[in-house]
């Protein structure tokens, strides 16, 4: 096990919605895994990042800081790299005021008020599902884009309001998201915001040139989770 890091949940304090570790901090659920690998006489952990994958299944060759080691199956776990939206105030808040997914934090953070920053028309019916956790939902454009008239209706119907200006920065209070400021008019009060930012892969899965869908993440085969490249195999966040 190469473990480089930083973990990509690195803003996160607690984890939440994983069985029999509701409430971890991130860094004791690292410590568990690895003490629990100390029972295995075959697995062995190091502290650093995986440089280059070269070879074949049977025989790669994995090159290390430290030296190269070989391997018969390669499995990658490297989740994907999220960039942050080019908003004042936006990476401060990530993790803290700023989530992804309401399965994971819309618990913790319900009855708030809440606002989703979508990145395209068709995500805007994200909010809907965003008023199990909240009455207060907010679906804000940044001004990118124009939202057809039939789902500002269901919008409204569904009781979500709509902001269509263009974001100037976010404002927080003690560390906490406060409010949104727009380039024109009031601020308009946000306690959480969810949000969906570009992904990338990290550099090593890009290098191997697997194939991957269209919205980037690894293709692999349903059962075996095998990628494009025989004897490479994907987990976790980086694969469809």
């Amino acid at each position: 096990l190469a473990d480089g890091g930083p973990r990509r949940n690195a803003a996160a304090v607690h984890m939440h919605n994983f069985v029999s570790r509701d409430g971890t901090p991130p860094d004791e659920m690292r410590r568990i895994g690895r003490e629990q690998l100390k029972t295995y006489p075959s697995a062995e952990v190091r502290d650093e990042s995986v440089l280059a994958i070269t070879g074949e299944k049977g025989a790669f060759e994995v090159k290390l800081p430290s030296g190269s080691v070989t391997a018969r199956r390669i499995l990658l776990a490297t989740g994907m790299v999220d960039e942050p939206l080019a908003i004042e105030g936006y990476q401060e808040l990530w993790g803290r005021s700023i989530f992804q997914c309401p399965y994971c934090h819309g618990w913790e953070v319900q009855d708030r008020a809440f606002a989703f920053l979508a990145p395209a028309p068709e995500m805007l019916e994200f909010t809907l599902l965003l008023r199990g956790w909240s009455r207060s939902v907010l679906a804000l454009t940044n001004g990118a884009f124009e939202v057809p008239a039939e789902v500002a209706a269901k919008l409204s119907k569904g009781g979500v309001k709509l902001e269509q200006r263009e974001i100037a920065r976010l404002v927080a209070e003690k560390g906490e998201l406060a409010s949104v400021a727009f380039t024109v008019g009031p601020d308009v009060p946000v306690e959480i915001l969810f949000s969906r930012p570009p992904q990338r892969q990290v550099d090593l899965v890009r290098a191997l040139g697997l194939a991957l869908d269209p919205m980037g993440f690894v293709q692999v085969e349903p059962m075996h989770r095998e990628t494009s490249v025989p004897g490479i195999y994907a987990g976790g966040d980086l694969m469809t």
